[in-house]
């Protein structure tokens, strides 16, 4: 069983940046793909970013490419997600989630394929 817990999100004006951050706890962390997903108020989850278990591998939605940026650290079983110039649009509660033992490469970006996710943490951006 593997529990994930975000930190990080909050208020912040357009332009700014915020860093989330995942912990992990319980399994294998390096056995996991690690993703992030957002929700956003009356519309369905959506990817974001994932990386592969040791980081070979990064996928990035089409409107968070060069703003947002995925990294994890097997040793603290952490994964962060870098957010600058946010807008408005990125207002939501994003969600870390695990993609459990999966092959080492594979950084799968549709949520149905990961097992595990966290209660999430509420991003605000102000225009």
């Amino acid at each position: 069983q593997v529990q994930l817990v975000e930190s990080g999100g909050g208020l912040v004006q357009a332009g700014g940046s915020l860093r989330l951050s995942c912990a992990a706890s319980g399994g294998t962390f390096s056995s996991n793909a690690m993703g992030w997903f957002r929700r956003a108020p009356g519309k369905d989850r959506e990817f974001v970013a994932t990386i592969s278990r040791i980081g070979s591998t990064t996928n990035y939605a089409d409107f968070v490419k060069g703003r947002f940026t995925i990294s994890r650290d097997n040793a603290k079983n952490m994964v962060y997600l870098q957010m600058d110039n946010l807008g408005p649009e990125d207002t939501a509660a994003y969600y870390c989630a695990a993609d459990w033992m999966t092959s080492l490469v594979r950084a799968s970006t549709n949520p149905a394929e990961y097992d595990y996710w966290g209660q999430g943490t509420q991003v605000t951006v102000s225009s």
